[in-house]
This record gives C-alpha cells, sequence and structure tokens, in this order.
C-alpha cells in the first residue's frame, strides 16, 4: 500500500512537471538580453515597470524575432501578455504574430484612436481568417494591462485586465509550422509603439481566476 502511494505521488509530480514545462514564458527583457537565440532589429531597449524589466519598442523599427514555434499542434491554447501602449504610434500596431507569415497564425494587435487603444485578437487557420475587435471596447493608452486571448478548436475569447471583451464560434486547426515576432508582423510593417513586460503561451483554455497575476 505504501509502494502503491508514493508511486501515484511520484506520477502526479511527472505530468504536473509536463504540463508545466508545456507553457511557454517569455520575460521580453530577457529575450532582448539573449542575443544568441533572439534576432534583434534596430534598438530596443529595457525599461522599467512596475513588474521589473520590460523592453521598450519606439514604433519606428524596433522588434524581435525567434526561431521559435510555441503554438505548433496545439489544439486549444491562451496567449496572455502585460503590455502599455504609448501615444504618438501608428493606427494598426502587430504587437505578436506565431505561425507563418501569410499562412496559418496568430496575432495579438491593437488598434489606437485620438489617445486610447482597443484590442484585435487574430487567427488565420486553413484560409479562413477571424478578428475579434471593435472600437466600442475602447482603453486609454499610456497604461500598463493585461490582455489574453483564449483559442479552442471551435471559439475565439478575448480578454483585458481579465474582463471578457469579445467570443465568436470559430473553427480552428493546430498550426504546423512558423516562427516569433514580437514588437512588428513579420514582413516588419505595422510597428508596436509601447513596452512590454511578459508574454506567456498556455496548452490549454485558461479562465480568468488562472490568468497571470496582473
Amino acid at each position: 500500500m505504501k509502494i502503491t502511494s508514493i508511486f501515484t505521488v511520484l506520477l502526479f509530480m511527472f505530468f504536473s512537471f509536463v504540463s508545466k514545462a508545456q507553457n511557454t514564458e517569455w520575460r521580453v527583457a530577457s529575450l532582448l538580453q539573449n542575443k544568441k537565440e533572439t534576432t534583434i532589429v534596430s534598438n530596443p531597449v529595457i525599461v522599467n515597470s512596475p513588474y521589473g524589466e520590460a523592453v521598450a519598442f519606439d514604433g519606428i523599427d524596433d522588434a524581435l524575432f525567434l526561431n521559435e514555434m510555441p503554438l505548433k499542434d496545439l489544439e486549444s491554447f491562451t496567449i496572455e501578455m502585460i503590455f502599455k501602449p504609448e501615444s504618438n504610434g501608428v493606427f494598426e500596431q502587430r504587437i505578436l504574430q506565431i505561425g507563418e507569415l501569410t499562412g496559418d497564425r496568430t496575432l495579438l494587435e491593437i488598434r489606437v484612436v485620438d489617445n486610447n487603444w482597443y484590442f484585435d485578437g487574430f487567427v488565420a487557420s486553413r484560409g479562413v481568417k477571424l478578428a475579434l475587435a471593435t472600437e466600442e471596447l475602447l482603453h486609454p493608452l499610456e497604461k500598463w494591462y493585461h490582455v489574453a486571448f483564449v483559442v479552442t478548436p471551435n471559439s475565439l475569447t478575448t480578454f483585458v485586465n481579465g474582463n471578457q471583451e469579445l467570443h465568436k464560434d470559430y473553427k480552428f486547426h493546430p498550426i504546423e509550422k512558423g516562427q516569433t515576432s514580437i514588437g512588428v508582423r513579420m514582413n516588419k510593417v505595422s510597428w508596436f509603439k509601447g513596452a512590454i513586460y511578459k508574454i506567456q503561451i498556455s496548452p490549454q483554455a485558461l479562465k480568468p481566476n488562472q490568468f497571470l497575476t496582473f
């Protein structure tokens, strides 16, 4: 009985470790400092934030590129980001792209209207594209925010600061290949003006009470 109990505990620990290992967590300042694994475009810089060191992007030509595809084969996932959008950026800003350049891909984007912004979660899967965005859900610039994009085989949902914004039915198929860009779309258009502290990708659809602490 004792051996069985020990085996059960070890098995639980093993699967807990495997599940945790599947999460991808990027502290963006660490990516900037890791010049061997990160392709740095122009001059993004490390800045202080309420949470620790973050990276500021100038909205002109700053970006990071990673030869990583953390969404590969995932049927469901949650992308979270802690970031601060700043003034004087362009209207369309692509902050994060994962997947292919023009094929299957997922993006976290914002649109800037005067001194406000609104969230845009975008997916393209097998030629079917869907963007979750509306100008009716505005937020002030120059503040720190948490956003989340939850993708399942049948739906897309966006959140800002833990509050659900948009939800739509969508037939999602796993993304098989690609890479990652931070601060711009992969073809280097629609640059992001602001700072990013952290990006986390979980291999399941999280609920708001499971999001990153913000």
